[in-house]
């Protein structure tokens, strides 16, 4: 049951004149572990003592629910793509959102991540892969491997000495 449907069920056997302790033991005996807690109860019955008929939740300020809406996703995807070396500080500002919430967006929503300096999906096309591997310049302090480093074949000469990845 929601908690509207608690709600129904705590206002009605408030109305038929139990007590907070009996209503909580009716909807113990009926719903189970799924029966709102005595204080949530404790709460209601005194809601409706005071007069209170609405059962939905009242509105409260503060901020919105959520900021990853589908446009901030395409928003934060056209700068980023326009531009791949910004920091997430330098977008939030951008888009007047936090930085948590950029991250989250870049991360999760666009699949991307940071890899030199630059934003980059975390899938790539054989392509795609092929054009970063050959903009690797030999001896940049940005890629410090070695080429025989990165061919297992050539660490491993025999297959059956492969370490199992865990």
């Amino acid at each position: 049951m929601e908690k509207i449907g608690h709600r129904y069920a705590i206002q009605d056997l408030h109305l038929k004149g139990l007590n907070t302790t009996n209503i909580k033991a009716e909807l113990d005996s009926t719903l189970g572990d799924s029966a709102p807690s005595y204080s949530t109860i404790k709460f209601w019955v005194a809601e409706f003592k005071q007069g209170r008929t609405n059962l939905e939740d009242e509105h409260r300020s503060g901020r919105t629910i959520g900021v990853t809406t589908q446009e901030m996703v395409k928003k934060i995807h056209k700068i980023v793509s326009a531009n791949r070396r910004l920091k997430v500080r330098e977008l939030a500002g951008m888009v007047g959102i936090s930085k948590s919430a950029v991250h989250r967006i870049l991360t999760e929503n666009l699949d991307m991540k940071k890899l030199d300096e630059e934003w980059v999906p975390r899938l790539l096309s054989v392509t795609k892969k092929q054009r970063l591997e050959d903009d690797v310049v030999p001896g940049d302090k940005k890629h410090t491997t070695s080429e025989a480093g990165n061919n297992r074949a050539e660490r491993y000469p025999d297959i059956e000495n492969i370490p199992e990845v865990q």
